[in-house]
């Protein structure tokens, strides 16, 4: 019999710690990946850091959808550690002729018909996730690959769904041009 995250939430609150694993274990693959996706290489303390933050805030959850409950402490702890690090390098900084930028001398990934299989169209899809503006992937990466809703992603993002839905399409438009060459060596 399976049971529901508000009676493991309950369970846990009453004491049983068994029950919280429970929901860890569920929730585990889901929760990793979302961090993958978002952080580069942050993940596995995010994700320890997520959990710890629920168990301190487990009493101000309200029986809703633990899964965008989840998320957005994740979502919070992610855009904190962004803020805090400074980044290394920017690829939109230009070079010395002041004419280009870092990012116009990468090579466009080139398909070897014969060779190509679904892992390297997912690398390269994934490659062209990670160069989305950060809010623009979190919505991609809970939609297509979490399956929350709009409404959901909106409150998680703290923003409108008329924004969530926005920054849904405008990512779609930038993987279409960034994958768009490798699309049509495809066909």
């Amino acid at each position: 019999m399976k049971i529901n995250d508000n009676e493991l939430i309950e369970r846990y609150k009453q004491g049983d710690a068994d029950a919280l694993g429970m929901l860890a274990e569920k929730y585990r693959r889901p929760l990793f990946a979302y961090l993958i996706n978002m952080t580069n290489g942050d993940a596995d303390e995010l994700f320890q850091e997520t959990w710890f933050r629920v168990i301190k805030k487990i009493d101000s959850y309200k029986n809703q959808n633990f899964y965008g409950w989840l998320i957005r402490i994740a979502h919070n702890l992610t855009i904190d550690r962004i803020r805090k690090k400074k980044p290394d390098y920017s690829l939109d900084a230009e070079i010395g002729d002041g004419e280009t930028t870092w990012i116009e001398t990468i090579p466009a990934p080139t398909v070897d018909k014969d060779h190509l299989d679904n892992k390297e169209i997912a690398k390269n899809i994934n490659i062209a996730i990670k160069t989305l503006p950060l809010k623009q992937r979190e919505v991609f990466i809970l939609r297509t690959y979490e399956g929350l809703s709009f409404k959901e992603i909106a409150k998680i993002q703290k923003t409108s769904i008329n924004t969530a839905l926005a920054r849904m399409q405008y990512s779609l438009e930038k993987l279409r041009k960034i994958l768009k060459e490798d699309y049509n060596e495809l066909q």
